[in-house]
């Protein structure tokens, strides 16, 4: 619930901006990739964070796991800081690449300049909840990140409507969201934690900050391949037609639904097998991990079977016409394949993740996207001009290419440590 809470944000502001006429819509659309590459990083950062503190309190040594936390928090702050000064200096041109003109690039502007001066509580907070998840407590930063969104919630209308200030008025209601939603976290932190913090735990440590990036970097470009590949297959579908690429907007909505719980069971397997790994409880690790496999590949086929067999009931959610609708089916029935490959891949990652290992998930997505599923891609619309559903056979043979590189990845790991550990 925390991690689609964390993706609501933009969805709200939406929402509401919706009311106010189709450039302010248009200005937000256009706002949303350079919106999710701070959620990617931010992200990133607490996946870094949440590893690298759980090993610690695996390892029983609180006190290092307290400094890492202030490093944790320090070192979200030092990216969100980059990216506020890359937003300052590279958002106009920006904007212009991704297709904004005139009055709409204003208004996308004006609103982004505002979400990445917010990117301080947003990071901070997050990493504050990273901490939580690290000892095991998934349910305080669910209550922080519901707060916040009920704030934003309520803030947007005041601001966008009552004070009239549009489009800017929503990204100033999200800032001031966030900005309470720190104080929570912050306050909690204090109450909550099975972690003391206080500046006497403060060693500087570069090795310590090498680590959380050394994790949290490779997770942020992950996500940032993908806004990038889905950026490429809309420009490929777009040949196609209006309802096509309608359709394909319904498929992607509908596949975060079965997504976002697949990565929250991933995150527990994250902070599981850190605090196993580092607490040396290798053969705990092992069934662990193959349980969380289970869960996650029993849910994917659930909800294949069930989108199989009753896909209008899902995609009428989203609309009633009946072309797009048409085309949503058609192609959500081979869709539905790559969801349990999608768990195997998205399960193995983050166990890597708990076990120190930030690259292989980059490498491994960038597999799956870009030498297998886009070039395929390409090669079926762009030059074969086969049916469009074929970008889904492109990202099925992607999602195997992934899986089963995943595995191997994982199995090789796992067969080292405990090779290590009987020596």
């Amino acid at each position: 619930m925390a991690t689609l809470m964390q993706t609501m944000y933009n969805l709200v502001d939406t929402a509401y901006i919706g009311r106010l006429g189709a450039e302010p819509l248009a200005a937000l659309t256009f706002s949303f990739p350079l919106f999710f590459t701070l959620v990617s990083f931010n992200v990133g950062m607490g996946v870094g964070l949440n590893s690298t503190v759980a090993r610690l309190i695996g390892a029983g040594d609180r006190p290092a796991a307290a400094n890492t936390v202030l490093h944790g928090i320090a070192s979200s702050l030092l990216c969100a800081g980059v990216l506020f000064l890359l937003a300052e200096i590279f958002l106009n041109p920006l904007l212009t690449i991704l297709g904004a003109q005139a009055h709409v690039h204003k208004l996308a502007a004006d609103y982004m300049r505002i979400i990445a001066a917010g990117a301080f509580f947003m990071f901070a907070m997050y990493a504050i909840n990273s901490t939580f998840t690290a000892q095991g407590d998934t349910i305080t930063p669910m209550k922080v990140q519901f707060f916040t969104l009920f704030l934003n919630i309520i803030l947007d209308p005041l601001f966008i409507f009552t004070f009239d200030l549009g489009i800017t008025g929503a990204a100033i209601a999200t800032d001031i969201a966030l900005f309470c939603g720190l104080i929570l976290a912050t306050f909690l932190l204090r109450r909550r934690s099975i972690l003391r913090l206080s500046r006497k735990d403060w060693h500087f440590s570069p090795a310590t900050i090498r680590e959380i990036f050394a994790i949290g970097l490779p997770a942020s470009f992950t996500m940032l391949l993908m806004a990038i590949y889905m950026m490429g297959i809309n420009r490929m579908i777009s040949g196609y037609g209006t309802d096509t690429v309608a359709a394909l907007g319904l498929i992607t909505r509908l596949d975060s639904a079965v997504i976002i719980p697949m990565v929250a069971f991933s995150v527990a397997l994250l902070t599981l097998s850190a605090l196993f790994y580092g607490g040396r409880r290798y053969q705990l690790l092992s069934k662990i991990i193959s349980f969380a496999l289970l869960v996650n590949i029993s849910f994917a086929l659930l909800c294949s079977l069930t989108m199989f067999l009753w896909p209008h009931i899902f995609l009428r959610f989203f609309t009633d016409k009946p072309e797009p609708l048409r085309l949503a089916v058609s192609y959500l029935r081979l869709e539905i394949f790559c969801f349990p490959f999608m768990a195997v891949t998205i399960s193995c990652n983050r166990a890597l993740q708990g076990l120190g290992y930030g690259m292989p998930g980059l490498v491994i997505n960038g597999v799956r996207l870009f030498l297998v599923a886009l070039p395929l891609a390409a090669l079926f619309t762009l030059y074969y001009h086969y049916d469009f559903r074929m970008v889904a056979i492109a990202s099925l043979c992607g999602t195997i290419t992934s899986a089963t590189i995943a595995g191997i990845w994982l199995k090789q790991r796992l067969a080292k440590i405990l090779t290590e550990a009987a020596v």
